[in-house]
């Protein structure tokens, strides 16, 4: 959420940037519906203190003071509820060097690291050679519990221990605390981190109404949510974890969208890093945390591009983002298998984590980024790493985790 204080003193600013990022927002009714808030609180307040410095002889006056007062507040009431639902809808404003477009198709590719892999045969899809190696199993998983799931078996399984300890590794050597999060949060939480203020949001999510919990998306969500309402000493900054997690998601957008197989699932495990920081941090912040996914992309020797993303595709609660697209040989295309966003204040102001200087109390800004997507890069890894003879040659970087195994069948 932005400062209303901000978007008072930089009406056009706020404007431009929503225009931007393509999000309608009546920013000339928000500030007429602040001035009005303001009024009548002051209003109020005033009442209120006049009631207060009335005697008991003034019993009659008090009364009605207290009337009046009780007539205000459904009308600040209906008012702040206006405003914050607009406030909600206001997304985080694109930092000057992100390119500006309306959707995905002005994104830019910044650099292509490594060779596409080339075949001396026709490569496959990774689900055709993974059902044959029967280390992936998506029609067991949908009798079991529907479309969109899926079985990690066998040397698929100890292909995601070995990358999660391959990244466990390198991150903790880089000073990053790792973090087993829960993967429920209440509803203050999920909020807290702007995942619930559009419709399409609510959609997104799986919600325990019994419980009103809710399932993460990513553990962005709940490592966010672990510092709410607390004060940094400048000192602790930045404060880097990764969290390991399972995540859920309904896919509700991606109707018709990758049914086959399990680059686009309801459930899929990931490690992501999260970093709390000083303001004047966050830009290089988000560049060493782009850093550490190339670091481990060409540890495993897959080869990718960079994107910076358009204004028009990044999400409400980013500043500037990018994705690296990995390269899949089976599917003759570039498929996104990371992304990190710099979320500058717009998560921490409603968590209300801040820090303490020798000025006073600040706001953090707050970053995000995929070490790895482990469905996505078991996708990329297989169908990169296929054989002729219908094996799965395994990268040498994943092989001291998986007791020197060098292929699968």
């Amino acid at each position: 959420m932005l400062d209303i204080k901000y978007i008072r003193e930089n009406p056009d600013e706020i404007k431009k940037g929503c225009q931007k990022k393509n999000v309608h927002c009546d920013i000339d009714r928000l500030l007429e519906i602040d001035k009005q808030k303001r009024k009548l609180l002051q209003e109020t307040e005033s009442l209120k203190a006049e009631q207060n410095k009335l005697g008991k002889e003034d019993r009659d006056k008090a009364k009605e003071l207290k009337k009046k007062i009780k007539e205000l507040e459904p009308e600040l009431d209906k008012l702040q509820d206006e405003f914050k639902g607009i406030m909600k809808l206001i997304p985080n404003m694109p930092l000057e060097n992100v390119p500006v477009g309306k959707d995905e198709s002005a994104n830019k590719v910044l650099r292509q690291e490594g060779e596409k892999t080339k075949f001396s045969f026709g490569p496959k899809d990774y689900l055709d050679i993974a059902e044959e190696l029967d280390i992936i199993d998506v029609k067991r998983a949908a009798r079991a519990s529907g479309s969109r799931f899926g079985y990690l078996k066998g040397e698929a399984a100890m292909l995601e221990f070995a990358l999660i300890q391959l990244a466990s590794t390198v991150l903790v050597k880089e000073g990053f605390t790792p973090v087993v999060p829960p993967v429920m949060l209440t509803g203050k939480a999920m909020a807290a981190m702007g995942f619930l203020d559009k419709k399409s949001d609510s959609e997104e999510v799986y919600h325990l109404a019994k419980d009103d919990l809710y399932l993460v998306g990513t553990s962005e969500q709940s490592i966010g949510a672990m510092h709410i309402d607390e004060t940094f000493n400048e000192k602790d900054l930045p404060k880097r974890y990764f969290g390991f997690s399972t995540c859920f998601r309904r896919e509700a957008g991606a109707y018709g969208k990758d049914t086959r197989g399990i680059l686009r699932v309801h459930q899929f495990d990931k490690i992501e890093m999260f970093t709390f920081c000083k303001p004047e941090d966050s830009p290089k912040e988000h560049e060493l945390l782009l850093a550490m996914q190339e670091k481990l992309m060409k540890m495993l020797k897959l080869p990718y591009q960079v994107v910076h993303l358009a204004t028009g595709d990044i999400s409400t609660s980013s500043a500037s983002t990018y994705d690296i697209e990995t390269w899949m040989p089976g599917q003759n295309t570039y498929r996104e298998t990371h992304s990190t966003s710099n979320c500058t204040d717009y998560q921490s102001r409603r968590l209300n984590t801040r820090y303490k200087d020798k000025d006073g109390v600040k706001l953090v800004h707050t970053l995000n980024g995929t070490a790895f997507a482990i469905g996505r890069i078991l996708i990329s890894i297989i169908e990169n790493y296929q054989q002729k003879d219908g094996s799965v040659k395994i990268p040498k970087a994943l092989r001291e985790y998986m007791g020197g195994m060098k292929k699968i069948g």
